[in-house]
């Protein structure tokens, strides 16, 4: 559940960011001290839950309540006030809950409860009405689903690779001769395109069964994937990855919560042999993305998380050099000298066992700064 805290008191504001950080399924996406503020974040970020002081210094906690409806109308507003007199019946703003400060913990967490609940429920209600849509997870693996029919079962490996090949292509065109050199290496052109119209066949009625009958397309010699109908995991992260080109206080969890996303490789475990361009080409993109975020938590002092993401890229590629650098600077940073040690060493042995060298001069002053 996305949360936003505003209070004008430093102390309240500190005191409620510490118990929402510790309960569970909680992510805190903003915090704020003035009405202004909380609603121009809300105007660009998806919030389900708001704490609202009912007076924040000079500003009127019920009418920035009214105005963050306004922008949000499934948003939950809970106020908090340190005045026991107030009485909920006469707002019309119709608030989840009604906190008296101090705010004890088990009390938290049964509004917390409360509103988590009630999102279920509503959460529900749209299901049951919202368009059937196939989600296509291609990260780590090849999996896609649909509520309608749950689990593609593939008709075959060929016809599964070929919804593979189409994805990868985001919704262009595909002429059906570099399909088939593609999918069908090796094979004479004739027995290569039986092969094709019956794998296109397959992947339509298997397609239909889950209400996406019309998914795969054909027209001139060429084929395509709708992807109105589809959420595709790789696409939606590079998509996202772009809008999140520079990093800001406001977008921080955004971009921390995007880089989580990159739980493996494209296709997995798949051996689709023309995959591998775009296997490399994605990778290549993240490593860029997740370097970025990893310098500019460093920089803004978020150590912790810096040295996850920092982790998560040597451990793709030990003997890059500039993720090591970016490594030794966060554990430096944060004061961790005996996981510099231990990283410094274990990279040497590394390079030393494999390569048969030793650490670049960079390498070894910036293990040597922080000595």
């Amino acid at each position: 559940m996305k949360v936003l805290i505003v209070d004008d008191e430093p102390a309240m504001l500190l005191a409620m960011k510490r118990m929402l950080s510790s309960m569970q399924d909680v992510e805190i996406v903003g915090s704020f001290q003035n009405a202004a503020e909380a609603l121009d974040f809300v105007k660009n970020r998806e919030v389900d839950l708001a704490f609202l002081d009912i007076q924040i210094a000079t500003d009127n906690g019920l009418e920035l309540a009214r105005s963050l409806i306004s922008v949000c109308n499934d948003l939950d507003i809970v106020f908090t006030t340190s005045h026991a007199e107030y009485a909920i019946h006469a707002y019309d703003v119709y608030p989840l809950d009604y906190m008296v400060k101090p705010i004890s913990r088990m009390r938290l967490a049964q509004t917390l409860t409360r509103a988590a609940s009630r999102r279920r429920s509503s959460s529900n209600l749209a299901d049951d009405i919202a368009p059937n849509r196939l989600t296509v997870h291609g990260l780590s693996c090849f999996e896609a689903s649909s509520k309608q029919a749950g689990a593609v079962k593939w008709k075959s490996k060929k016809s599964m690779e070929l919804f593979a090949y189409l994805l990868v292509h985001q919704g262009r065109s595909v002429a059906k001769s570099r399909i088939l050199e593609d999918i069908f290496p090796g094979r004479p052109l004739k027995q290569a395109e039986v092969y094709l119209n019956t794998i296109v066949y397959q992947l339509r009625k298997v397609l239909s069964e889950h209400g996406f009958k019309e998914m795969i397309l054909s027209a001139q010699e060429q084929y395509r994937v709708d992807l109105d109908q589809a959420d595709v995991d790789f696409i939606r992260f590079e998509q996202t990855m772009l809008e999140l080109f520079e990093f800001n206080i406001a977008n921080e969890e955004a971009a921390i919560a995007l880089e989580k996303q990159f739980v493996g490789e494209l296709f997995e475990g798949k051996s689709f042999d023309w995959a591998t361009g775009e296997r490399e080409r994605l990778l290549i993109v993240y490593v860029s993305y997740a370097k970025r975020l990893a310098t500019w938590l460093l920089e803004r002092n978020q150590y912790n998380e810096a040295a996850r993401i920092a982790r998560r890229i040597v451990s793709r590629n030990e003997f890059e050099e500039e993720a090591t650098l970016l490594l030794l600077s966060i554990l430096g940073a944060m004061g961790d000298r005996k996981s510099l040690h231990n990283h410094y060493e274990q990279y040497t042995q590394l390079l030393l066992h494999e390569l048969g060298l030793q650490p670049s001069l960079s390498i070894q002053q910036q293990y040597e700064q922080y000595q």
